[in-house]
């Protein structure tokens, strides 16, 4: 079910409506459900992410686990051409995704936290770039 989220800025002139979609089993996205957030408290989903074409450049989607600590494994994973790439910056150590194509980026059970996230933005044919993030996730070798 889907909710709508307003984002407000200090000034109040820019405003950013989103949705916020909850998922309760492993999905398939497609281009038209860029730019939610997707919350997910179930263990074990496996979230695949549509193939970047160029009609959906620079588009957006957030992953947010909405778990209890410690009890739910998120899987992202891109279409079979893409790979995710980034960091996310972390006090132990950074969560670093290499590139590599058709390679899942996971939020890591064991270290997940209710909150942890990911946010991505497609910036390039076959790149997902992480543009914000909490928790510890780890790249498929």
């Amino acid at each position: 079910m889907a909710t709508r989220i307003l984002i407000s800025t200090s000034n109040d002139d820019l405003k950013q409506v989103r949705n916020k979609t909850v998922v309760t089993a492993s999905t398939a996205f497609a281009t038209k459900d860029l730019g939610q957030d997707i919350e997910i408290a179930t263990d074990a989903l496996t979230m695949t992410l549509p193939l970047i074409t160029a009609d959906n450049l620079g588009r957006e989607i957030l992953f947010r686990n909405t778990g209890a600590d410690g009890a739910a494994i998120i899987t992202i994973s891109p279409a079979s051409a893409d790979g995710i790439n980034g960091t996310i910056a972390n006090a132990a150590a950074d969560s670093v995704a290499s590139g590599v194509v058709n390679k899942n980026f996971v939020n890591t059970k064991a270290t997940a936290n209710n909150g942890d996230y990911v946010h991505l933005r497609a910036t390039a044919l076959t790149k997902w770039t992480i543009v914000g993030g909490v928790g510890i996730w780890a790249s498929q070798a």
